[in-house]
């Protein structure tokens, strides 16, 4: 694989919009700290108290961010694993699916998330890759997610490319 000078640890929010299509406030990702190509990464999310996405209404009072925002989150720390690639740098990735996810526990505002995901497929433009998040030694959620690969195009035409 050819190497992108660009891309040197840790990346920080400027290297993460140069490989994911998503802008603020839809990029949820704060640094990659661990790239290993075609295995693994791993992502850091701050979660402060200003984000709009936090729910109010979590046990004890306190701001928690909601299942499917961590969702996410693990979801684009996984892309960024995939689309991180040379071949890929032109194409999309489509959340397929999720299977397995256990949610164990809320993230508050203040907390910091530490998400790894790792490759257990990647094939003709579809894979899977199992995520967990934590905060410090404990985990607040893991499962593993499908994705499919596909062109710009695709996107608005509702069909996948591959």
């Amino acid at each position: 694989m050819q190497k992108d000078p660009a891309l040197t640890l840790p990346f920080d929010y400027a290297a993460i919009e140069r490989i994911l299509p998503h802008r603020y406030p839809f990029l949820l990702v704060d640094r990659i700290t661990e790239f290993e190509p075609d295995k693994r990464i791993v992502g850091i999310k701050n979660v402060s108290l200003n984000e709009r996405y936090l729910s109010p209404s979590s046990p004890g009072g306190r701001a928690a961010l909601p299942p499917t925002i961590l969702t996410e989150i693990v979801a684009q720390v996984g892309a960024i694993l995939i689309l991180a690639k040379p071949e890929y740098h032109d194409l999309l990735i489509f959340f397929r699916g999720i299977e397995r996810v256990r949610y164990r526990g809320p993230v508050h505002a203040g907390d910091v998330l530490v998400v790894e995901a790792r490759v257990k497929r990647l094939r003709n433009r579809m894979g899977v890759l199992e995520g967990r998040a934590k905060v410090g030694d404990r985990i607040v959620a893991n499962g593993t997610m499908t994705f499919a690969l596909g062109t710009r195009e695709s996107e608005q035409g509702g069909q996948l490319a591959g």
